[in-house]
């Protein structure tokens, strides 16, 4: 059987329309999937990040509230030094006094 020109240039048009609409919905089929997968990997990151961001202020949170806590452990130890050096120094005192007055006591003996 013998194909005349216009036939097998039909042939051609009707080949390469079937090769290009079969490329398009490829290509159609391939962006949805890949907008489907971004969409869903985009979703998922800003679940984890937001998983993270509470976690890390839970996390903050719990560390400020220790710190506060030791600051007032050193504030109350502090404090109790405070007072004890108090105590010292009116002892060092005291003792200054008497001793000025044994060496008054001392010199004039003699």
């Amino acid at each position: 059987m013998e194909v005349s020109d216009p036939q097998a240039w039909t042939m051609i048009g009707i080949f390469a329309t079937a090769m290009l609409g079969g490329m398009t919905l490829m290509t159609t089929q391939f962006n949805r999937v890949l907008r489907s997968e971004i969409g869903g990997l985009r979703s998922e990151m800003h679940s984890e990040i937001g998983g993270l961001r509470s976690e890390m202020h839970g996390e903050i949170g719990g560390l400020r509230s220790e710190l506060r806590a030791g600051f007032e452990v050193v504030n109350v130890r502090l404090e109790s030094l405070d007072t004890r050096l108090t105590r010292v120094e009116g002892k060092v005192d005291d003792l200054d006094t008497e001793l000025t007055n044994l060496a008054t006591r001392f010199w004039r003996s003699q």
